[in-house]
């Protein structure tokens, strides 16, 4: 087994474990505003069009938001046992949590995709390019407009945590990580619990009414 690479910026690995770990809260902590920003633009016209969001709510895909919030609860599962197999000692179980983790990834953007066609074929779009008749008030507008931004921006953070957990699977197949070092690994399951509980928070958001 290869031996972890130290950076030259640092005395031993146990530090450059620890600015690994504190450079990702961080990192987390700027994308948690982010979202944060958005659900209060949200909240704000929620409040000005708590009826029409209440009936935009109702129409939404349900199922298809549903099937999404477990797909990505297994997945967040499955990525913690990858990094509780590193610790004792299974690479090979680790290679293949994080696979499945992919896997349930993969199967959330492609009932995202089959949601926004259904989207697309109502003429629940956002902004000027609005044209759903069951539904033609502008507070609808909105709550289709925030949900295709706040939705597409989560999309972009699953496929962002696709490849990190690719490139951890790589790392894992090199032997890069083992049981007293594997920071890379579990910062990188920390992303991916990001993208599942911000999920978390937009189901019932945008689902329930």
């Amino acid at each position: 087994m290869p031996k972890p690479l130290l950076g030259e910026q640092y005395s031993d690995l146990e530090q450059q474990d620890g600015a690994l770990q504190f450079g990702m809260w961080v990192f987390l902590g700027s994308e948690l505003l982010l979202f944060s920003a958005l659900f209060a633009l949200y909240a704000s016209y929620r409040s000005m069009y708590p009826a029409d969001f209440e009936q935009a709510i109702r129409h939404n895909t349900l199922v298809y938001g549903t099937a999404n919030l477990y797909l990505l609860l297994t997945s967040s599962l499955c990525a913690a046992l990858a990094v509780w197999a590193m610790r004792r000692g299974r690479p090979r179980l680790t290679l293949g949590l994080l696979a499945t983790t992919i896997v349930m990834g993969l199967g959330f953007l492609v009932i995202k995709g089959a949601e926004y066609l259904v989207h697309i074929r109502e003429g629940a779009l956002p902004g000027r390019y609005y044209h759903w008749h069951e539904l033609p008030s502008f507070g609808a507008n909105r709550f289709y407009s925030l949900y295709w931004v706040m939705t597409g921006l989560h999309a972009l953070h699953v496929t962002a945590g696709l490849c990190v957990l690719g490139w951890l699977s790589l790392r894992v197949m090199k032997g890069a990580y083992s049981v007293e070092h594997h920071a890379g690994l579990e910062m990188g399951t920390l992303y991916w619990h990001l993208v599942d509980i911000v999920w978390i928070f937009l189901w019932p958001l945008l689902y329930l009414s």
